[in-house]
């Protein structure tokens, strides 16, 4: 998968002590990589970091990403042949109480990562991670794309606002004629098992339902994109293993897209009459790919920019539909604790990956209901399962299903230089100690990377 780019390279890591830069590590280790991990110690006990064994698995150095000269010195003496930015202050209730602290975490952190990488000399990708949060949010029905407004109400999203507008301005002003390419990567709202933030739904509903306790949602009508850790993971890791090797991005002409959207109606054609693949599959054909803006003018590079990684349509809903699909896989109750005092906090948010399916032929893999079982179900066998390899063991499982999954709906970052068969049948979803079948089923061909957007 990803073309086998990061199997033996040397991969530079910030906030890998936390949830998503955990799952990340984790991955890029069954990948082959060598991670050097650059952060804070974990926030949280328990923390996915402690439960995976990272410590003892990969260069874990505790730094400060707000210290320029500790940043300078790890990513010098790295050498990476890859590096992902994800250390953040991450909370948006917490930057209310720490505005000064999130802005020079995620403003300053992420320029001195930049700032460090203006020096460095080899040819290597940079993906500099930000949020789904950092647009300026009108509380419209539709997706935001990447050249809409950028913005922020509270203190951490216009803290991440003026980090992309920090990246956007250092890839114009340094990186044009540099061996480094640097993009940026907005995710939505993620979910996943090993996250025990404080002030976020899914770690809450786990707190409340280990206690026997209602679960209190404070906003429970804001409607946001959920998806699994994973979905933007891929994400990442593909954008990064593209800019790593131009050579695997196609040009394509106008014509040459409506061709391809033909071709993708016709295989949902040919499909329909066929056995089943999986649910998820199916999901994925549901619909065409929603149009794209007019402009496809070949581009001699683009990938150097933002993305946005975001679920499908129907995974946008409300805190409150998420919460009931959580006790749908642990029983128990919740209750409305929403307060007209509390601090402001978005109603309504979606992404669009319009430009994320055109210029990588990235899509989402997992449904809505898919993203929380594999979710409770982590916490869950964790919590039955408490010794120490138990959290490996099930976060290495999901990886593959994922990945599995990924490759049956034949999506280019798990089909390019596969270590599963594409096409693999997975076994159901309640009987998740067997292993995978070896019969092969049709596999859904999804077109390559095109022009630009």
């Amino acid at each position: 998968m990803f073309n086998g780019v990061f199997n033996g390279k040397s991969v530079w890591l910030s906030g890998h002590t936390g949830f998503k830069g955990a799952w990340l590590a984790e991955w890029l280790l069954c990948l082959g990589a060598r991670v050097q991990g650059f952060a804070l110690p974990p926030a949280t006990q328990p923390s996915l970091f402690q439960q995976l064994g990272l410590a003892s698995r990969l260069h874990h150095e505790v730094g400060d990403i707000r210290d320029p000269a500790a940043v300078k010195k790890s990513i010098l003496a790295a050498q990476p042949d890859f590096v992902f930015h994800l250390a953040a202050q991450p909370l948006v209730r917490l930057s209310y109480e720490q505005p000064v602290e999130t802005y020079s975490t995620n403003v300053m952190g992420t320029i001195n990562v930049l700032q460090a990488l203006r020096e460095f000399e080899k040819p290597c990708p940079a993906v500099m991670v930000t949020t789904d949060k950092c647009y300026e949010n009108r509380e419209w029905v539709h997706g935001y794309r990447e050249e809409d407004s950028l913005g922020g109400h509270d203190p951490y999203s216009s803290s991440k606002a003026a980090a992309e507008l920090a990246i956007s301005a250092w890839r114009r002003s340094f990186f044009q004629d540099h061996p480094v390419k640097i993009a940026s990567a907005r995710a939505g709202n993620v979910i996943g098992g090993g996250d025990w933030a404080p002030d976020r739904i899914v770690p809450d509903c786990i707190r409340s339902l280990q206690a026997g306790q209602p679960i209190g949602v404070r906003n429970p009508k804001a409607t946001r994109p959920w998806q699994h850790v994973l979905e933007p993971l891929s994400g990442y890791l593909w954008l990064a293993a593209l800019l790593y090797d131009q050579r695997s991005e196609p040009r394509y002409q106008k014509s040459e897209l409506g061709n391809q959207r033909s071709e993708v109606r016709n295989q949902k054609s040919e499909l329909s009459n066929q056995e089943p693949v999986s649910s998820s599959v199916h999901r994925l054909l549901s619909s065409d790919l929603r149009p794209l803006t007019s402009d496809l003018r070949p581009q001699p590079s683009g990938l150097d920019s933002a993305f946005n990684f975001g679920p499908s349509h129907e995974s946008n809903r409300t805190v409150a539909e998420l919460v009931v699909e959580v006790l749908k896989h642990w029983p128990g109750s919740w209750e409305d604790t929403s307060s007209p005092n509390a601090a402001h906090e978005a109603g309504l948010l979606q992404l669009s990956t319009e430009k994320a399916h055109a210029r990588l032929r990235w899509l989402p893999v997992w449904s809505f209901s898919q993203a929380v079982e594999h979710t409770v179900t982590w916490y869950r066998t964790t919590a039955e399962r408490p010794d120490p390899g138990a959290a490996r063991e099930l976060t290495s499982a999901h990886i593959d299903r994922y990945t599995a999954e990924a490759c049956q709906a034949g999506l280019p970052w798990a089909t390019a230089g596969a270590l599963h068969p594409a096409g693999v049948t997975l076994p159901p979803m309640n009987d998740r100690r067997s292993p995978p079948s070896s019969k092969l089923v049709p596999v859904v061909q999804v077109p390559p990377p095109v022009g630009d957007v």
